[in-house]
């Protein structure tokens, strides 16, 4: 079988998986949710490395969680599975989950390539004027905790964050009536060559 019938069968499961699981009765049983989301996200929201790598959501900031689901719920954000799991979550689930996942603080995973770390440290500190990068400080902040929409970058998982950023408008934004603040980034995104994404993903993902 080649790679890509290995792909297709394996989103084909996790969308069948996604789509046949039944959230329990309990439409507000917090507890339950957090069960079911932490199959995919690590025992303490830490993420997890796989065939498809998953993202920390440990310490991320409540406010962007909560637009996050939103947007994968108004297809604004594109993600078959997490489309599905986030309409299965009344709206107040939304706000206790995000808090849940913002008090939890375990060491980053680690992983990345150590040799690229310098080059995103000062990308992420001082950006790239020559190719209008701004620095990504100035948004997500010098701890790269980020704050209310803003995303906290630190600990993430650097071939996720990696996977984002090269498909950010594959993803992103996807309901032009309706434009959200992930417009912001695509700039960036574009002005930014592969490597230096991901030395950028290679440095935040070393943060606490």
């Amino acid at each position: 079988m080649t790679i890509f019938g290995l792909k297709a069968m394996l989103r084909t499961a996790m969308a069948a998986m996604a789509l046949g699981a039944a959230w329990p009765a309990a439409a507000d049983d917090l507890h339950a949710k957090l069960e079911y989301c932490l199959t995919c996200h690590g025992t303490a929201g830490q993420g997890y490395r796989a065939y498809y790598t998953m993202p920390r959501l440990a310490g991320q900031q409540p406010k962007y969680i909560e637009n996050q689901l939103r947007a994968f719920v108004e297809r604004r954000r594109t993600n078959p599975i997490m489309a599905n799991v986030a309409h299965g979550l009344s709206p107040s689930m939304f706000g206790a989950l995000a808090e849940h996942f913002h008090a939890l603080n375990p060491p980053p995973l680690g992983g990345a390539p150590r040799g690229q770390v310098g080059l995103g440290k000062h990308i992420f500190d001082e950006g790239l004027p020559e190719s209008n990068v701004p620095a990504c400080a100035a948004c997500h902040g010098a701890d790269a905790h980020g704050q209310d929409e803003i995303p906290r970058l630190a600990g993430q998982l650097h071939d996720y964050l990696t996977s984002k950023l090269t498909n950010w408008t594959r993803e992103r934004g996807q309901d032009r009536a309706r434009p959200d603040i992930s417009a912001i980034m695509v700039p960036t995104t574009h002005n930014l060559t592969h490597e230096q994404i991901a030395a950028v993903a290679a440095y935040v993902s070393t943060l606490k």
